[in-house]
């Protein structure tokens, strides 16, 4: 079986990034990215996508934390791209609903090599998180950029800002493993026009 795994870097005067992505991995893992709740989530991804990923950022935190999210999910999304191998004999298709106490988020991926990201979550009560909606919004509006997927994230229901992102990320690490699983009856692409 061909080995689907990437290493990217990317350096620019905001941020440092260092990203190897195994697919087909177990979940191992090992993030830095300075940013403790950021990396709390990745690890999710990681553990639940049962992708082996390894990450190391450094950026402008005392700026914001925006740089760093966003590059993250820019190298992430390349180096998914690349590990995919033009995309062949994979199912390209996942989706995921999964809780986190009184959050229910829902995820729906194609892997299309046509990004576009449906981003339907609202929090019912506005916290001071410094790492909140819309920061994680950014990293996945850059993640489904760069790893060419059409990436919808419905948030059914939920109360707590920490549960509510949480379970959208377990939800993507769930629906990402279903779309990246290989398919023998796949010969080349699974698309009626032969390529993705």
């Amino acid at each position: 079986m061909l080995k689907r795994s990437a290493a990217v870097e990317r350096k620019t005067k905001e941020t440092s990034i260092s990203v190897k992505l195994h697919i087909d991995g177990n979940g191992t893992h090992d993030i830095s990215t300075g940013v403790p709740f950021f990396d709390h989530m990745l690890t999710l991804l990681a553990v639940h996508g049962f992708f082996d990923l390894f990450i190391n950022a450094s950026g402008d935190l005392e700026v914001d934390w925006h740089h760093t999210v966003e590059d993250v999910g820019l190298v992430l999304g390349d180096a998914l791209s690349e590990a995919l191998n033009g995309r062949k004999k994979i199912v390209r298709f996942g989706h995921a609903e999964i809780p986190m106490d009184d959050a229910l988020a829902a995820v729906t991926i194609d892997l299309s090599n046509r990004p576009f990201l449906v981003y339907n979550v609202s929090c019912p009560v506005n916290t001071a998180a410094a790492f909140n909606i819309g920061l994680a919004q950014e990293f996945f509006r850059a993640f489904a950029t760069r790893g060419g997927m059409n990436l919808h994230i419905n948030l059914l229901y939920g109360q707590n800002e920490h549960h509510i992102i949480e379970s959208i990320f377990k939800a993507t690490a769930r629906s990402l493993d279903q779309a990246t699983a290989i398919d023998k009856r796949i010969t080349s692409v699974r698309s009626s026009k032969g390529t993705l």
